[in-house]
This record gives structure tokens, C-alpha cells and sequence, in this order.
């Protein structure tokens, strides 16, 4: 007999996780850019993320860059399937499964519809990740330029 989901989850949602996670989509410009909540339909997580790069190689940077910052923020990652050039990578974090497209593979899977009933989370909600930017280098002072 399963658990009721309440008992297992916290209710609140894991607003740091998810903003971590756009801020790297959108700071490596990953398109169309969805974060549904299907704590009602799912008993394996909270929140799917959905995004799409623009070629393999795009996949394969935002699918680097995340598990940089993922591990950074001492965020566990479960697992990570990647199948060079199936244009699709899932990484799953427990409450947040982020699921990476190329253009093609989204059309294909569909996973929006698989999910209909799910809520849409507004990534406009989510403001930018606060990792401090690298200091800039100070220049020195140079000689007069000559006439």
C-alpha cells in the first residue's frame, strides 16, 4: 500500500532548486523554458523542468553547466541519462527531474501533453539565481598616450 505523498514530501515547494535551475537554463539560453508542478501526479517528484537546446552540442553544455552548479550547491543528483546523440538528457534531483531537448526530440515526446494536468509554475516567478558574478579585474592606471 503506498504513502500518502503528504507524509513523504514537504508541501512547500523548493523554490532554491528550481531558481538554481533556470537561472543556468536561461544563462545558457535554453529555449521554451517550462517548469510544471506535478506533485498530484507523481509519486517520483515535485517539478519537471523542460527545455530545449539548440543542437547536441548545446545539450551537452547545458547538461555540464547544471551539474557544475547542481554539485556546487551541494544539490544531490540521483542520476543523469544522457544517450549521445538521442537529443534528450534527464537529470533527476529528487523533487526536480529537468529534462533537456533538442527541437526535434521535444516535438516527439511531447511530455506537455503527457502532463496536461499538471500546473504551470511561471518562470517569471523565479528570480535570478544568486551566484555572485567573478570580480572584475581592475586595470592599471596607463601613461599618457602620445599626440
Amino acid at each position: 500500500m503506498k504513502t500518502p505523498r503528504a507524509s513523504k514530501r514537504p508541501l512547500a515547494p523548493p523554490p532554491k532548486l528550481l531558481q538554481l535551475v533556470a537561472g543556468v537554463l536561461d544563462d545558457k539560453k535554453a529555449e521554451d523554458v517550462r517548469i510544471l508542478d506535478v506533485r498530484a501526479q507523481s509519486s517520483i517528484t515535485d517539478y519537471l523542468v523542460l527545455a530545449t537546446g539548440t543542437s547536441e552540442p548545446h545539450l551537452r553544455a547545458l547538461r555540464l553547466e547544471l551539474e557544475k552548479v547542481l554539485d556546487g550547491a551541494d544539490v544531490p543528483i540521483l542520476g543523469v541519462e544522457k544517450e549521445e546523440g538521442s537529443g534528450w538528457t534527464v537529470f533527476d534531483a529528487f523533487e526536480v527531474m529537468v529534462h533537456l531537448f533538442t527541437a526535434d526530440s521535444r516535438a516527439r515526446y511531447r511530455l506537455e501533453l503527457l502532463w496536461k494536468d499538471a500546473l504551470d509554475v511561471p518562470t517569471s516567478k523565479l528570480s535570478k539565481r544568486t551566484i555572485p558574478a567573478p570580480a572584475a579585474k581592475s586595470r592599471a592606471p596607463r601613461g599618457k598616450s602620445r599626440p
